[in-house]
């Protein structure tokens, strides 16, 4: 690993007191809930892959965390870790997600069939709509934990998968490792390449190892359905398109998804999940769903209202700029996108993003006008 002492062991010589973190001036959900007893009563456990509480929490103990983001602060490094050091992820969890407790069921739904409309977003509007997730494959230790064979076993498994799809998921897969100048330009000019990770919440976490060995992209022919493999979990899927038909954007996502779950059964190797976690990933912000569905949208009247952040509020909704977290917006364009991941099924969630982008276009319409939108503003949802 690439950090200090987390695999020492003869830091068990010394005392949970000489040992515990200074999180004095942390701003993170790990230096939230970690204290001197979780500590004493979790330091000298380790799941059967030998990830210990110190890796654990080691990326929220560098990174103290964000002025206007609270950062998780911690990352499971295989399925085990949530179970064995629960007594940590727990209040985590519960504080992240909106007070999630440990006895809650999530709920999964992938049938594209209960999303209502989707295929109405004004595409004046809605420049662009996109549905993404992480899959973590059973038996095989998570990014920030995973040896090379690991990682190398994922490729292999992704590679031998994705390249029995046909029809509209029909593409090719391009390792970092040995992509061509003209395809890495390819990739950056239609946005799809992911690069080393600078960001030190992951860097910290150990998610840069090896790097580019094992990592690479699989697309579809018409580049609207990505997978991204060995990120920040075993695989990342995408499914994107321009406009706004975010129901065939989810139709897409779903169909593709099931064909990916079934080859991995097919082989042997299914999805980490379980009914109160949801689906297991590397970091606990994204447990449940893994889902994040978002729009590109115009909204140069609303975006300067004095309610538009009780808007989001109320739908469940989060504004970013249209370069990701911490990036602002450009000509007006926000990307919006659903707040929860756990608690919610992946249709609840799409429908969140699809009813609340329906009527902040709505709103800003009347904004255009000059008339008010005191009428339109939702119940909390």
């Amino acid at each position: 690993m690439p950090f200090g002492n987390t695999h020492n062991k003869w830091k068990m010589n010394y005392s949970a007191e000489a040992e515990f973190p200074d999180l004095s001036q942390h701003n993170n959900h790990m230096a939230k809930a970690l204290t001197l007893d979780i500590y004493k009563q979790l330091r000298d456990k380790e799941t059967p892959s030998g990830f210990t509480l110190d890796d654990i929490i080691q990326t929220g103990v560098d990174n103290p965390g964000h002025p206007f983001i609270m950062t998780v602060g911690c990352v499971a490094g295989d399925e085990e870790s949530y179970e064995v050091f629960k007594a940590l992820f727990d209040p985590i969890i519960e504080d992240r997600h909106g007070g999630y407790k440990p006895t809650d069921i999530h709920k999964t739904d992938m049938n594209n069939e209960n999303l209502k409309g989707g295929d109405d977003l004004d595409p004046n509007y809605v420049v662009s709509s996109r549905v993404r997730t992480g899959r973590s494959i059973k038996g095989i230790a998570l990014p920030p934990h995973c040896s090379r064979g690991e990682r190398r076993l994922v490729e292999k498994l992704c590679l031998d998968g994705l390249s029995t799809l046909t029809g509209e998921f029909k593409g090719k897969y391009y390792p970092l490792s040995t992509m061509s100048d003209a395809e890495q330009q390819q990739l950056i000019d239609d946005h799809f390449l992911f690069d080393k990770p600078i960001s030190p919440l992951l860097l910290a976490s150990g998610m840069a190892r090896d790097w580019p060995d094992g990592r690479g992209i699989w697309h579809n022919d018409d580049k609207s359905f990505l997978v991204w493999v060995n990120e920040e979990d075993h695989l990342r899927v995408i499914s994107m398109q321009k406009g706004g038909n975010m129901k065939e954007v989810f139709r897409r996502f779903c169909v593709g998804l099931k064909k990916i779950e079934d080859i991995f059964l097919k082989a042997g190797r299914g999805f980490m999940w379980n009914e109160h976690l949801g689906y297991v990933l590397t970091c606990p912000s994204n447990l449940g769903t893994g889902l994040r569905g978002g729009v590109h949208v115009k909204l140069a009247h609303l975006s300067k209202h004095e309610k538009f952040e009780e808007v989001l509020k109320r739908t469940r909704l989060q504004k970013r700029g249209t370069g990701g977290v911490d990036t602002a917006a450009v000509g007006s364009v926000y990307d919006i996108s659903n707040a929860d991941r756990l608690g919610f099924s992946e249709v609840e969630q799409v429908q969140m993003v699809v009813d609340g982008v329906k009527l902040m276009v709505e709103m800003e319409k009347r904004l255009e006008k000059g008339k008010s939108i005191d009428d339109l503003m939702p119940a909390q949802k």
